[in-house]
């Protein structure tokens, strides 16, 4: 089974945790557009949707879905989206197409956090994925240099700015021994507008498939001090 029928089978299997008539938010990348088009055949009735990228909003406006703002909701009932990693605790990289401060954001106003992907994502540790760390262009240098002091590689995502209009670095080689840990101080690095590094937003359930099953893991929500 090729990596797009574990994406829709991960897809499909997160159906079934969707309350009729609820309003729930919806991430962005390719399982997420599985998700979105199985959403579509099976006529899911749901009161609307909050999206997390632009490309998500219009897929869902064009699958039939009503897409609404978050402002106008005090919180969500679920919200189901992808991972580029994630771990047993439910903790996540997460930013690989860029979305990930509006991620971030929605999975906060959720009252659950549904991850969907294929068993390839599921990893013992994070940090193999670039964390990505969405920025304010004239701290780059600045956080840059701090990724270093961390041991970490800094580099600009070139030709690409975010739905909010901004600059994105990935980094490689920061140490993820102690997630949580690292979440906090990138929190407080002025310029950062949001990282990818899902420790307080961390999954509630996870759906992982391969080919011959379906993993279904409740992780913890981890308390965080940051």
């Amino acid at each position: 089974m090729d990596s797009t029928a574990l994406k829709i089978k991960a897809a499909r299997a997160a159906l079934s945790y969707i309350e009729p008539d609820s309003v729930i938010g919806i991430g962005s990348g390719s399982t997420v557009n599985a998700l979105i088009e199985a959403m579509a055949q099976e006529n899911i009735s749901i009161t609307a949707t909050v999206a997390s990228s632009e490309a998500t909003a219009t897929r869902l406006r064009q699958s039939g879905f009503s897409v609404i703002d978050l402002n106008e909701v005090h919180h969500l009932d679920l919200y189901i989206d992808g991972a580029d990693e994630v771990d047993g605790h439910g903790r996540m990289i997460k930013g690989g197409g860029g979305a990930l401060t509006r991620e971030k954001i929605v999975a906060a106003a959720s009252r659950r956090f549904l991850c969907i992907a294929d068993s390839s994502k599921r990893v013992e540790q994070l940090g193999t994925f670039p964390l990505a760390i969405e920025i304010l262009p004239m701290a780059r240098e600045q956080i840059i240099r701090n990724c270093a002091h961390l041991g970490g590689v800094a580099r600009l995502r070139t030709g690409f700015l975010s739905d909010n209009g901004l600059p994105i670095l990935d980094v490689s080689g920061l140490d993820f021994s102690d997630p949580s840990s690292l979440e906090s101080t990138l929190n407080q690095w002025p310029g950062v507008v949001c990282h990818g590094l899902f420790v307080r937003q961390s999954a509630d359930m996870i759906l992982l498939a391969s080919a011959d099953r379906l993993d279904i893991l409740e992780a913890e929500r981890l308390a965080c001090d940051s």
